[in-house]
C-alpha cells in the first residue's frame, strides 16, 4: 500500500467518525413567561369571563344599585310622612279641644255670675243654678256626649257597673233599680260607666 493510499484511508475513516458521531441536541425556544400572569385578580376572572356574562353580571349589579337607591329615598319618604301626620294629629287634638274649652267658657260665666249672687233670693239662685245645667247640657249635646240610659233599663255590662244586687219588686230581674252615677258615652265610646244597683227577684216582668 503506497503512502498516498494511507493517508487517504486515515481521512476517509476519519470523516466516517465524524459522521457517525452524533452533534449537540438544538431544543425548540420555550414561550416568554408573563411575569405579571400569578397576580391576576378578580378583575382579571371578570375580564376573562365570556363576554355574555360579563355583561349580565354588569347589569346586575346596575339594578342592584338601583334598587339600593329607591329603597333609600322610600325609607325617607316614610319617615317625613310619619313626622307630618304625627304632627297634624297633634294640631288635630289641640284644636278639638280649643273648640270644647270655647263651648266651656260661657258655662263658666254663668257659674261665676251665679257665686256673685249667691246672697240673693233662694228661689232665683236655683233657677240660675238650673239655667247653668242646661247650658251644660246644650254643651255636651254639641260634643256628641250622650247620658247613658239607666234607670228601670236591663243591666248592660258594656255601659252599667253594679255597685250591689238589691231584692227589690219594683223592676224586672236583672234591671237597674237605681242610678247611684250617671254614665256618658261619645257616640259609640264608653266615656263613664253608670253606677246602679240591679234588682234582683223572681219575677220576670215587674207587671205581674
Amino acid at each position: 500500500m503506497s503512502k498516498s493510499n494511507g493517508q487517504a484511508e486515515v481521512h476517509t475513516e476519519e470523516q466516517e467518525q465524524t459522521a457517525s458521531t452524533p452533534g449537540p441536541e438544538i431544543l425548540p425556544a420555550e414561550a416568554p413567561v408573563s411575569p405579571a400572569a400569578s397576580d391576576v385578580g378578580e378583575g382579571a376572572a371578570d375580564a376573562a369571563a365570556p363576554p355574555s356574562a360579563a355583561g349580565e353580571l354588569l347589569k346586575l349589579r346596575a339594578e342592584r344599585d338601583n334598587l339600593f337607591d329607591r329603597l333609600a329615598r322610600l325609607q325617607a319618604e316614610f319617615d317625613n310622612y310619619r313626622k307630618r301626620a304625627s304632627k297634624e294629629n297633634a294640631d288635630f287634638r289641640d284644636y278639638a279641644l280649643a273648640d270644647s274649652a270655647k263651648m266651656l267658657v260661657p258655662v263658666m260665666d254663668s257659674f261665676t255670675l251665679a257665686l256673685k249672687n249667691a246672697g240673693a233670693n233662694p228661689e232665683d239662685f236655683k233657677k240660675g243654678v238650673e239655667l247653668i245645667h242646661k247650658q251644660f247640657q246644650e254643651v255636651l249635646q254639641k260634643l256628641n256626649v250622650q247620658r247613658v240610659p239607666s234607670q228601670g233599663e236591663p243591666f248592660d255590662p258594656r255601659y252599667h257597673e253594679a255597685i250591689e244586687m238589691v231584692d227589690s219588686n219594683e223592676v224586672a230581674d236583672n234591671h237597674v233599680l237605681e242610678e247611684l252615677q250617671a254614665g256618658y258615652r261619645m257616640k259609640d265610646r264608653l266615656l263613664r260607666p253608670a253606677m246602679v244597683r240591679v234588682a234582683r227577684n223572681t219575677k220576670k216582668d215587674s207587671g205581674e
